[in-house]
């Protein structure tokens, strides 16, 4: 057994109170006391999570853009400015997920984050496809990230950084820029509005003392599981992996089919699904009664099956929700095996839930 890493912020979680759990080999809070309560402080003021474990790489060469073109399914030329970022699926030559991940354009080149526990697989997988290419890779290890979440998060980091306080205001949704060593991008996970800020590693606790003194909370990764789930987004390993499509996992619109001569990795293998016509898609459960919906579970539609994915009991919504891969032919109902039981449940287009508010009919 080897020994969990920690990030370059772990004695702030001791110190804040974590509960330390293991996650993709490494250390990391869970929650500080209360899951519920801090999943209610990110949809109502703003929390700051800890993805440090997530990996940055850094990528620069001339056949930088070319070689992404053929990396990923989505397709960088979309990429329009500096800063502007993009999130697509990094394919198998079957059209699996070998990963899901965010692409930026910089001023060198391209700066991607991948998932923690993909990281050796996809560095190894991107190493092997970069054959042929000039393209280099730099592992950015050197960088820690914090995720600032919530309906006033850009106003605390900014009352934190005066400073760049108007840059950071001016970022559009899924942009990102430097400033210095630092990187800030209106991204996140949460469906609110948010920053994930990446910051030289022995910067890194100054800034988490700086954020929690102006009143951000710190969080844990199981309000972040809840969070994402109630904004409907997928997270790799349960919702897709490399046995699954990204037709099959909601992925659909990160495709980019267009120019048709672009011959990224997978693209045959999703025309011939597509063509035959794919078999499961990705929708939302929602359980208004009780129980609650949990990943495994078996979903049936006219005697088909399915399967949920991702599930849980939605803080927001004092309901349960989930994920669920199920047939195409699934319509506005379905049943769930809840211990042997078949209890009926609602099938919602996702998300369920967008800054705050409930967003399914």
């Amino acid at each position: 057994m080897t020994a969990p890493k920690r990030t370059p912020l772990f004695d702030a979680h001791v110190a804040s109170g974590a509960k330390m759990v293991d996650f993709a080999g490494w250390e990391m809070p869970i929650h500080y006391g209360s899951q519920l309560k801090e999943h209610e402080i990110v949809r109502s003021d703003a929390g700051m999570f800890d993805v440090s474990h997530m990996t940055v790489v850094d990528i620069s060469g001339s056949d930088a853009k070319v070689w992404l073109q053929k990396l990923i399914a989505n397709d960088v030329a979309k990429l329009g400015f500096e800063g502007k970022a993009l999130y697509s699926g990094m394919l198998n030559d079957d059209g699996g997920v070998v990963d899901d991940l965010i692409v930026y354009l910089t001023a060198t080149g391209y700066r991607m984050v991948i998932n923690a526990g993909t990281t050796e697989k996809d560095l190894a997988w991107m190493d092997k496809q970069s054959a042929g290419f000039d393209v280099q890779l730099q592992v950015r290890r050197d960088l820690a990230m914090l995720a600032v979440q919530g309906p006033t998060a850009i106003a605390k980091v900014c009352s934190v950084k005066p400073a760049l306080a108007e840059q950071i205001q001016a970022l559009k949704v899924f942009q990102g820029l430097p400033s210095g060593d630092w990187f800030y991008a209106r991204t996140g996970y949460t469906g609110e509005d948010g920053l994930e800020i990446m910051i030289p590693a022995d910067q890194a606790i100054t800034f988490f003392n700086e954020l929690k003194a102006a009143g951000v909370a710190p969080i844990g990764l199981g309000a972040r599981d809840t969070l994402r789930l109630e904004a409907g987004m997928n997270l790799y390993g349960h919702d897709m992996d490399e046995t699954v499509s990204p037709l099959q996992a909601g992925m659909g619109w990160t495709i980019a089919w267009n120019p048709e001569e672009r011959d990224f990795i997978g693209r045959k293998a999703l025309a011939a699904q597509k063509a035959a016509g794919v078999p499961m898609k990705q929708v939302g459960l929602v359980l208004e009664g009780r129980g609650v919906l949990r990943e495994g579970q078996k979903v049936v539609v006219d005697g088909q099956e399915g399967i949920i994915t991702s599930g849980t009991f939605s803080p927001t919504l004092k309901h349960s929700i989930a994920i669920a891969r199920v047939p195409a032919a699934t319509g506005a109902t379905a049943q769930v095996d809840l211990r042997g039981t078949l209890t009926d449940v609602r099938v919602v287009k996702m998300p369920f839930v967008r800054n705050g508010k409930k967003v399914f009919e």
